[in-house]
Protein backbone atom coordinates (compact mmCIF):
# COMPACT_ATOMS: atom_id res chain seq x y z
CA UNK A 1 0.00 0.00 0.00
CA UNK A 2 2.41 3.10 -1.34
CA UNK A 3 -0.56 5.23 -2.32
CA UNK A 4 -2.38 7.02 0.83
CA UNK A 5 -6.25 6.71 0.85
CA UNK A 6 -7.89 10.70 0.48
CA UNK A 7 -11.15 10.93 2.37
CA UNK A 8 -13.93 13.31 1.24
CA UNK A 9 -16.54 14.98 3.19
CA UNK A 10 -19.02 12.58 1.60
CA UNK A 11 -21.55 11.16 4.05
CA UNK A 12 -20.96 7.48 5.74
CA UNK A 13 -24.62 6.48 5.59
CA UNK A 14 -24.12 4.52 9.19
CA UNK A 15 -26.57 3.32 11.17
CA UNK A 16 -27.09 2.11 14.96
CA UNK A 17 -28.17 -1.61 15.24
CA UNK A 18 -29.92 -2.31 18.69
CA UNK A 19 -27.91 -5.38 20.26
CA UNK A 20 -29.51 -8.66 17.86
CA UNK A 21 -26.11 -11.13 18.92
CA UNK A 22 -27.93 -13.88 21.31
CA UNK A 23 -27.07 -14.36 25.15
CA UNK A 24 -24.00 -16.35 26.09
CA UNK A 25 -26.08 -18.80 27.82
CA UNK A 26 -27.92 -19.23 24.79
CA UNK A 27 -24.82 -20.39 22.58
CA UNK A 28 -23.87 -23.19 24.77
CA UNK A 29 -25.65 -26.25 23.44
CA UNK A 30 -25.76 -28.65 26.30
CA UNK A 31 -28.31 -31.12 25.39
CA UNK A 32 -28.04 -34.90 27.07
CA UNK A 33 -26.37 -37.10 24.96
CA UNK A 34 -26.91 -41.12 24.66
CA UNK A 35 -24.21 -43.23 23.30
CA UNK A 36 -24.71 -45.56 20.47
CA UNK A 37 -23.32 -48.26 18.63
CA UNK A 38 -23.37 -47.31 14.71
CA UNK A 39 -22.33 -49.55 12.39
CA UNK A 40 -22.00 -47.20 8.74
CA UNK A 41 -20.87 -48.48 4.90
CA UNK A 42 -17.38 -48.02 4.56
CA UNK A 43 -18.32 -45.46 1.60
CA UNK A 44 -20.79 -43.42 4.05
CA UNK A 45 -17.48 -43.41 6.72
CA UNK A 46 -15.09 -41.72 4.42
CA UNK A 47 -17.36 -39.31 3.28
CA UNK A 48 -18.13 -38.33 6.64
CA UNK A 49 -14.51 -38.45 7.69
CA UNK A 50 -13.33 -36.63 4.56
CA UNK A 51 -15.79 -33.49 4.59
CA UNK A 52 -14.88 -33.19 8.31
CA UNK A 53 -11.50 -33.14 7.61
CA UNK A 54 -12.23 -30.53 4.88
CA UNK A 55 -13.92 -28.37 7.18
CA UNK A 56 -11.72 -28.78 10.08
CA UNK A 57 -14.25 -30.49 12.32
CA UNK A 58 -15.89 -34.02 13.50
CA UNK A 59 -16.84 -36.33 11.43
CA UNK A 60 -19.12 -37.58 14.65
CA UNK A 61 -20.18 -34.51 15.17
CA UNK A 62 -21.34 -34.35 11.87
CA UNK A 63 -23.15 -37.27 11.96
CA UNK A 64 -25.08 -36.25 15.14
CA UNK A 65 -25.78 -32.30 13.22
CA UNK A 66 -27.54 -34.09 10.76
CA UNK A 67 -29.82 -36.45 12.42
CA UNK A 68 -30.47 -33.78 14.93
CA UNK A 69 -31.46 -31.45 11.91
CA UNK A 70 -33.25 -34.98 10.12
CA UNK A 71 -35.20 -35.09 13.55
CA UNK A 72 -36.63 -31.16 13.97
CA UNK A 73 -37.38 -31.36 10.24
CA UNK A 74 -39.50 -34.39 10.76
CA UNK A 75 -41.43 -32.64 13.91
Amino acid sequence: MKRKIKYTGEPVGAKVISDFLPKQEDLVLKEKRSKVTLTLTEKSLKFFKDKARKHGASYQAMIRRLIDYYVVNQL
